[in-house]
């Protein structure tokens, strides 16, 4: 190729990368102008361990599950993707961060983060609790004037980790424990668990009260209240059932 060509596929680069750099810029203004009149609500639902398999919409003709069928049609499906974690801890706060589990050296879920003891292959160290200097989806809301709230299974780190430290407002139901020792009220059960596996600021029950319907009439509670108030929010509605 001759150095004037080459001049003119390097000029086409340039002109090429100075056309894509002004539609992101033109975009990301768009986007900002669109967000500035009107701030949607977001409610994010997520089922633990949940396979991509296990829904009808998926062609799953064992289960069925239509309100997230319902969903589904209205929305978009993923059917070529891959999740960063088929489990529960690392895939919580790939979705907090936007970052891989693996950048934050959590690959696996918390309990086990610090038992490497009995592998056949020991894996990379890993860390048992999200630190706060990593920044979140909800510390973003917050900032933009969102009132966010969680709801649910959290288990991405002890105390000093739960979320109000990455810009919740709000937390119900969210420990270090993957789950409450039960799911029927009073939730602590009669075993070795009974003073530790609790459920934060949810109100007392009373017998028969199933928990995933407890955080569910919680979350729709603190909506109606946020959105007669006129303010945006974000609410993390996790399940710790699938």
């Amino acid at each position: 190729m001759t150095t004037l060509g080459l001049l003119q596929d390097d000029f086409r680069s340039a002109r090429d990368m100075k056309f894509i750099s002004q539609l992101i810029l033109a975009t990301c203004l768009l986007s900002f102008t669109v967000h500035a009149v009107k701030r949607p609500n977001v409610v994010l639902l997520l089922a633990d361990d949940l396979g991509w398999a296990g829904l009808s919409c998926y062609g799953n003709d064992l289960h069925e599950t239509p309100h997230l069928d319902n969903l589904a049609k209205q929305g978009v499906r993923f059917t070529d993707a891959y999740a960063a974690s088929p489990v529960c801890t690392p895939t919580r706060v790939a979705i907090l961060t936007g970052k891989h589990p693996a950048r934050l050296h959590m690959t696996i879920w918390r309990e086990s983060a610090l038992n490497r003891g009995n592998r056949k292959l020991l894996q990379p160290v890993c860390v048992d609790s999200l630190p706060v200097k990593h920044l979140t989806l909800a510390e973003i809301l917050k900032e933009a004037g969102y009132f966010n709230a969680h709801f649910g299974k959290w288990h991405v780190g002890r105390a000093e980790s739960y979320p109000q430290a990455h810009g919740f407002h709000l937390n119900v139901g969210g420990t270090l424990w993957g789950a409450p020792q039960t799911f029927w009220y009073p939730y602590n059960g009669d075993s070795y668990f009974r003073d530790w596996r609790y459920v934060p600021d949810l109100e007392p029950g009373r017998k028969g009260d199933y928990l995933t319907d407890r955080l569910t009439d919680k979350a729709l509670a603190v909506m109606e209240q946020q959105a007669k108030a006129k303010r945006p929010f974000y609410v993390n509605l996790w399940y710790h059932t699938v």
